[in-house]
């Protein structure tokens, strides 16, 4: 009977959420939500990595021209770090169960986040007012293309970003607030290293 109980036994069946790496005796747990991060941060690293191919291969044709360096960028590039550090302590205040440092954190990139998306918006009236527009380089078309791609994708962020804190206005527990802010602090790491190599890749060319 053993043997024939092993042999119709369907262990794919009655294995838990937990996975069992199988050599070490440890297990480990990908939630539907870190999973679904993890696919979409995948396919914007793509989109954007054509991007950065595409600018490359268009700016070694003779019509490019070099544009303008707006010190605003400079001062954006450390709001969003004050963000992405901001969230970091967020994390860390919710992984030990301080509500108190989660909502400052939060309160805190959340501003810095918003500063940046205008500073950015900012960037582009001046160029605007200067005569710069999309149309009158490559070299500009991309550099609207490139910030307001990276803004949209911030901007979306910004949407977990006031999902997570309407949670913690209603009172929820540090616990269940955790996960959110994990999430929030991943998204806002990425897009700060993004940003990172966009900044760079402008200003350098």
């Amino acid at each position: 009977m053993d043997i024939i109980h092993e042999l119709t036994r369907k262990p794919w069946l009655e294995t838990s959420g937990k996975q069992s790496d199988g050599h070490k005796g440890q297990s480990y747990a990908l939630t539907v939500e870190k999973l679904g991060l993890r696919v979409f941060l995948a396919v914007v690293t793509v989109v954007f990595t054509l991007v950065v191919v595409v600018y490359g291969d268009r700016m070694v044709l003779s019509d490019w021209r070099p544009i303008p360096e707006p010190w605003l960028l400079w001062l954006n590039t450390v709001l969003l770090v004050l963000a992405s550090v901001t969230f970091h302590r967020a994390l860390t205040s919710a992984r030990r169960g301080r509500i108190d440092g989660v909502r400052n954190g939060l309160y805190a990139s959340g501003v810095c986040t918003f500063a940046f998306l205008v500073g950015q918006l900012w960037v582009g009236q001046q160029l605007a007012d200067l005569g710069y527009f999309a149309d009158t380089s490559p070299s500009l078309a991309f550099f609207y293309l490139i910030t307001g791609l990276h803004g949209l994708h911030l901007f979306g962020g910004m949407v977990a970003w006031v999902r997570t804190t309407i949670k913690m206005w209603r009172g929820r527990e540090v616990v269940d607030l955790l996960p959110s802010v994990e999430l929030c602090a991943i998204y806002w790491h990425y897009m700060l290293g993004l940003w990172v190599v966009l900044f760079g890749l402008l200003v350098l060319t």
